[in-house]
Formats: structure tokens, C-alpha cells, sequence
């Protein structure tokens, strides 16, 4: 790795500490959940390591206790994960430039925060990024997602109930210290999400939470195009 790289690199690291910050408490409730849910500590790590989806992860555990089937579990995590296929296609555009070997690594750390992050930071950026930029961000919230768990797994006994069960609330937060900025910036941004938002919420009471999540998420999406293109006709 050359200098300009890890100059890079750690550009992206910086930029992801916000995300560290949300998913280190998000990361420890899962490796308590996990526990509880007496599933050993190495399975609780390896699942961290090789899933890495929070909500996924948290709702495979709820349905292993509940004595769901293995298909079942794959399934239904294949559903609500759904909304990476948009995320990863938008992020292909933005590393476009990137050779197919690096988009192949970099598409793993794709989560819905990193995604965020990158998507903010290309936006600003003439929507492109470094490739070495984007592997420092995801590096940098994959360790810490790892690191969480770990800590939540070893020291669940340690942790109050009432302490593990409020840190849920980190990744509301995360995305709301997110959005903020982005929509002070342009009005359209806080303007698209609420619409989304709102979408969302009457998607569920039809669909499930994978889909609806899915669904908001492409109605987002084409808002966000016409809106744009209009900013940039004029």
C-alpha cells in the first residue's frame, strides 16, 4: 500500500468512527442476545464474521429459539436482506472506475450505515470514491461489528439486562446523527427520507419487514432520481 492509498484509507477510517459508535452497542446486544439464547461463543462470533447483517442476525437468533427450521431462517433472512441488492448496485456506480476484483471484496462490508456513509461522502465527492477510501470505512465498522459481539459474548453475565436491552437504541440514533447533516445540506434529502419513511410504515402493514424495507427503498430511489434530474435541468 502505497502512501496516496493509505492516505485513503484512512480517510475512510475516519469517516467510519460514527458508525463505530453505533454499532458497538448494537454489536454487545447481539452477543448477550446470543447467549442467552445459549448459543456458544465461538457460533456467535463466526456469525458476526461471516453473516455481518445486524437485523438478519438478531432475527435468526429470535427464530433458532423459537425452534424454526434452518430453510425457514435462510429464507426469511434472504427476504430482508433484499435492500442490499439495491444498496450494492448503487455503490457499483460509484466504483465504477474500480476493478471487478475489488468490487467483489468491497461488496461484503456493504451494510445499511457503510452504505450511507459512502453514498453521503461520494455525493460530495462528483460520485466517485477510492476504492482504498472505501475499503478503510467498511474495514473499520466490520471490526468494530466483530469487536461488539465479542465483548457482548465474553461479558454477557457482567452486563445488566436493562443496560443491554437499551442499547438497541444506538442505531436509531446513528442514523438519525447521519441524515441530519445530509438534509441541512439539501432540504431534498430530509424531504426524500420522510417520504420513505412514511412508505415504509404503511408497506408493513401489508407486507413483511424485508419487503417493505425493499419496497420504500426503490420508491426512495426513483424520488430521488426525478428529483435531481429537475435540480439539475434548471
Amino acid at each position: 500500500m502505497n502512501s496516496a492509498a493509505l492516505a485513503h484509507f484512512l480517510q475512510g477510517s475516519k469517516k467510519g468512527l460514527p458508525i463505530v459508535v453505533g454499532y458497538i452497542p448494537i454489536a454487545i446486544a447481539f452477543g448477550v442476545l446470543a447467549r442467552q439464547a445459549d448459543l456458544p461463543i465461538l457460533p456467535t462470533i463466526l456469525m458476526s464474521i461471516l453473516v455481518y447483517a445486524g437485523a438478519s442476525q438478531f432475527m435468526a437468533v429470535n427464530m433458532l429459539v423459537s425452534g424454526t427450521a434452518g430453510l425457514e431462517i435462510v429464507i426469511a433472512t434472504f427476504i430482508l436482506n433484499l435492500r442490499h441488492l439495491i444498496m450494492s448496485l448503487s455503490m457499483m456506480n460509484i466504483l465504477r472506475h474500480v476493478p471487478k476484483s475489488w468490487k467483489s471484496l468491497l461488496s461484503f462490508g456493504v451494510t445499511d450505515e457503510s452504505f450511507a456513509v459512502a453514498s453521503l461522502e461520494a455525493s460530495e465527492n462528483g460520485s466517485r470514491l477510492h476504492h482504498f477510501f472505501v475499503l478503510g470505512l467498511f474495514t473499520t465498522a466490520y471490526a468494530s461489528w466483530i469487536a461488539g459481539t465479542w465483548a457482548g459474548a465474553v461479558l454477557y453475565q457482567l452486563i445488566p439486562a436493562s443496560i443491554s436491552d437499551s442499547m438497541s437504541i444506538a442505531l436509531y440514533a446513528m442514523f438519525i446523527g447521519l441524515l441530519v447533516p445530509a438534509a441541512q445540506k439539501a432540504w431534498r434529502v430530509g424531504l426524500i427520507a420522510a417520504a420513505s419513511m412514511i412508505l415504509c410504515t404503511l408497506f408493513n402493514q401489508v407486507f413483511s419487514t424485508g419487503w417493505s424495507v425493499v419496497l420504500a427503498t426503490i420508491f426512495g430511489s426513483v424520488a430521488g432520481i426525478f428529483v435531481y434530474e429537475k435540480e439539475e435541468e434548471q
